[in-house]
């Protein structure tokens, strides 16, 4: 792997848990399980489906129109009050355990360390302020300032602009598969944050290096701080 100097993290499923969007569909959906995995698997197809289509709007409006889908193909009608309740549930997910301790390893070896993100810019402020990782966090890089969404190489170049470092020394840390392979295929160093979810998805090449914790990056990395 080349020196890095910067890392950057995704987000959802990586920083922030988006299971805990099930508690939310729980008042309202006698199963929400089948609810909110159809939710988030059509949320993740627009995004693509958008980029080939020249059709971007905000993560947060395709997410909304993913929750839609999901309650009509499961049969459940809520009303508009209730369906937006449930969307902002993304403005306040779980951090995970090793978060805070991994940015500030981090943090403390001199590396900066970026968020890039499909979320529109006020979905990953409230998430940094409700995570409570400001102070290690550069800054956040939306795919909502080039209107184009992972795993496109356009966001990920964007991305090292906006760092103001060069692409093969950043390291892009996810717990997507498809998340990994764009930013390798961009030119980052791919991480892949192996949560215990699912295994790798292997068609397509492997990952720069394989973590099950954010604490053990600094360990893993060939850190330039």
């Amino acid at each position: 792997m080349a020196r890095i100097e910067t890392v950057t993290f995704d987000s959802y499923s990586t920083l922030v848990d988006v299971e805990a969007v099930e508690s939310a569909l729980a008042d309202a959906v006698s199963d929400p399980e089948p609810v909110s995995n159809h939710w988030r698997s059509r949320s993740l197809m627009y995004t693509m489906v958008t980029n080939e289509v020249d059709a971007y709007d905000t993560f947060y409006a395709l997410n909304r129109a993913a929750l839609e889908h999901a309650l009509a193909a499961h049969g459940v009608d809520l009303p508009e009050a209730e369906r937006e309740a449930i969307l902002e549930t993304y403005h306040e997910l779980a951090v995970f355990d090793d978060v805070r301790e991994g940015l500030q390893r981090l943090h403390d070896a001199g590396v900066d360390t970026y968020v890039v993100s499909n979320g529109n810019p006020d979905m990953l402020s409230s998430m940094v302020d409700h995570a409570g990782i400001g102070d290690y966090i550069a800054d956040t890089i939306s795919a909502d300032e080039v209107a184009t969404f992972k795993p496109n190489a356009e966001l990920y170049r964007h991305a090292a602009a906006r760092t103001g470092t060069p692409i093969d020394r950043i390291a892009h840390v996810s717990a997507l598969f498809y998340d990994v392979l764009g930013a390798k295929h961009a030119g980052m160093t791919g991480v892949w944050l192996d949560r215990g979810k699912v295994p790798w998805d292997d068609f397509a090449g492997n990952p720069d290096a394989i973590i099950d914790d954010i604490r053990a990056l600094d360990g893993t990395l060939d850190i330039d701080g």
